[in-house]
């Protein structure tokens, strides 16, 4: 009987703690979600990289991911849902698109206060 208790009473105790805050999954999502981050292309906080320079018919060419960190919620669900322009299609679930939106705007509320 005792195994019992102390077996149901640790379920309910660590049942109801999150082992990781929402920021760190959305931070681990955005910098791992499917074996490549979101950061390799459009950098730490979603401002865009230059991926590649390179040469194409003797001409010079720059291959630019965009900034996704302006990108308003339902364009930015869209995206990453199809696969364009060297983008990747991650299948990423309604949950795991929100933690990434909620990471690239994450800072939006300090911004407009320090800009005060």
């Amino acid at each position: 009987m005792k195994y019992i208790f102390f077996l149901t009473f640790s379920i309910v105790v660590f049942a109801n703690s999150d082992f990781i805050t929402p920021m760190e999954y959305a931070s681990q999502l955005y910098n791992n979600p499917r074996g490549i981050g979101c950061q390799e292309c459009h950098g730490k906080h979603g401002e865009g990289l230059v991926i590649a320079k390179y040469k194409h018919k003797n001409r010079d060419r720059i291959f630019v991911s965009p900034r996704i960190n302006n990108v308003d919620f339902i364009k930015f669900k869209k995206v990453l849902n199809r696969r364009t322009k060297g983008m990747p299609r991650y299948f990423l679930t309604n949950q795991e698109i929100e933690a990434l939106y909620f990471y690239l705007h994450s800072n939006d509320n300090k911004k407009k206060i320090n800009d005060k």
